[in-house]
């Protein structure tokens, strides 16, 4: 049961990770119609900002606020200056545009800071190790998946409860009346975009002590990503928390019982969903 009980932890803990990365690019996605390939470089250079910060502060507390403002103002500069240009031109020019912005920020990462792994210790009491029901598991991982419970509840609380919320949501429905109303709907838009690179970026800081960081990490957390955007439904906050549920779960289980096959059962769960609901699980129809 221990041992149960242990890999059910490791699976909220990446489930937490993977929301983390997934919110913001549903986010966007729901807001602005737009799928950003660019989300997942986003999230890897927050990694690597958090890792130099920590290097020459000694600190791992102030890199989870400077590194998301520093990746918000990358983001709404992308989306004010090359974004809004090719919007109006269809997703096409969006995907090959922040493809190619992807392939630029990897290029630029391993050429600032090298092409092999670096390892970082967050110290103090993240750390550590606590004991309970008979088992020893790490801080850390448990704080990566309360991270992201806080988040995806201020999140809700933003969108639903707010007058930002609904400003935001009233902007994707009718942006001409929004804007006729005397609100700056590309400036609201903009910010979307930053925030969704600022929740990456988020992602990015908690990934790095966990998972170390190396220029693959992009490319492996966009495929997790996606799966997860696919399956809990493509602008659906609800699906991606559920969806991050179960893919987590199931890798981490996936490993301890169907070891050959624990790299397939995603894509057969991603594969299930698509049959029986090809709008994923809380996607809308178009």
């Amino acid at each position: 049961m221990s041992e149960f009980l242990v890999f059910f932890l490791h699976g909220l803990a990446y489930a937490g990770l993977l929301f983390l990365v997934s919110a913001g690019l549903t986010l966007v996605f729901g807001m602005m119609n737009v799928l950003n390939f660019a989300h997942a470089a986003m999230y890897m250079l927050g990694a690597y900002f958090s890792y130099t910060l920590v290097t020459v502060t000694g600190q791992f507390w102030p890199s989870l606020i400077l590194c998301p403002i520093l990746l918000f103002v990358i983001g709404a500069l992308v989306e004010r200056f090359l974004l809004r240009r090719v919007h109006v031109h269809g997703h096409l020019h969006e995907l090959l545009l922040t493809f190619g912005l992807a392939y630029i920020i990897t290029e630029l990462v391993k050429w600032v800071w090298g092409n092999y792994p670096l390892a970082m210790n967050v110290g103090g009491f993240l750390g550590s190790s606590i004991q309970f029901l008979g088992i020893i598991y790490p801080v850390y991982r448990i704080f990566i998946f309360l991270c992201a419970v806080l988040v995806g509840l201020a999140m809700a609380l933003i969108l639903y409860r707010t007058r930002l919320g609904i400003i935001l949501r009233a902007s994707v429905n009718d942006g001409e009346m929004v804007n006729a109303l005397g609100i700056n709907v590309p400036l609201v838009l903009m910010g979307v975009f930053g925030f969704g690179a600022a929740l990456s970026g988020f992602a990015g800081v908690i990934a790095g002590p966990l998972l170390t960081t190396y220029p693959g990490m992009a490319h492996e957390i966009l495929i997790d990503a996606f799966v997860v955007i696919v399956v809990g439904g493509f602008g659906s906050l609800g699906g991606a928390v559920v969806a991050s549920l179960l893919i987590g779960e199931l890798q981490s289980f996936g490993v301890l019982l169907f070891p050959k096959l624990s790299l397939a059962l995603v894509y057969l769960l991603m594969a299930g969903v698509l049959i029986v609901k090809p709008s994923g699980l809380f996607g809308e129809k178009q």
